[in-house]
C-alpha cells in the first residue's frame, strides 16, 4: 500500500474551502518537513507548502499564500492543507510528500514517498 495516502479532495466553486488529509500508513514522517504539491494534467508538480517537523515553520507559494494552511499531527501521523477562498487556477492533483531531510525543500527532488494524490476542482 502507499506510504502517503491523501484524501479531502473534490468539486467546489470558487471562494469554497476544502480540506485535504495526508495519512502515512507505514511511517510517522514526523522527523522530516512535509510538503504539498499539486499538478495540472500536463504540466510538472509546483510547490504549494511546507511545513517543519514540529509544526512551528510553515511556507507557501506566493499563489496560495494567505489562503492555504498546512499543519500536520504528528500523533496521527498526518499533514494537512486547509485551503479556502479556493480559486478555479487552484484545480489540480494535490500530492503530499515526506522530506528526505530535515532541511526545507521547494522542489520534487526535496522529497520522497509521494503519495497517489487528490483531486481537487475549482469550477463555477
Amino acid at each position: 500500500q502507499l506510504e502517503l495516502v491523501e484524501s479531502g479532495g473534490g468539486l467546489v466553486q470558487p471562494g469554497d474551502s476544502l480540506r485535504l488529509s495526508c495519512v502515512s500508513s507505514r511511517r510517522a514522517y514526523s522527523v522530516n518537513p512535509m510538503g504539498w504539491f499539486r499538478r495540472t494534467p500536463g504540466e510538472d508538480r509546483e510547490f504549494v507548502a511546507v511545513i517543519s517537523r514540529s509544526g512551528a515553520v510553515r511556507d507557501y507559494a506566493d499563489s496560495v499564500r494567505g489562503r492555504f494552511t498546512i499543519s500536520r499531527d504528528n500523533a496521527k501521523h498526518a499533514v494537512y492543507l486547509q485551503m479556502d477562498s479556493l480559486k478555479p487556477e487552484d484545480t489540480g492533483v494535490y500530492y503530499c510528500a515526506a522530506g528526505t531531510s530535515s532541511d526545507f525543500s521547494y522542489t520534487v527532488e526535496g522529497y520522497t514517498d509521494w503519495g497517489q494524490g487528490t483531486q481537487v476542482t475549482v469550477s463555477s
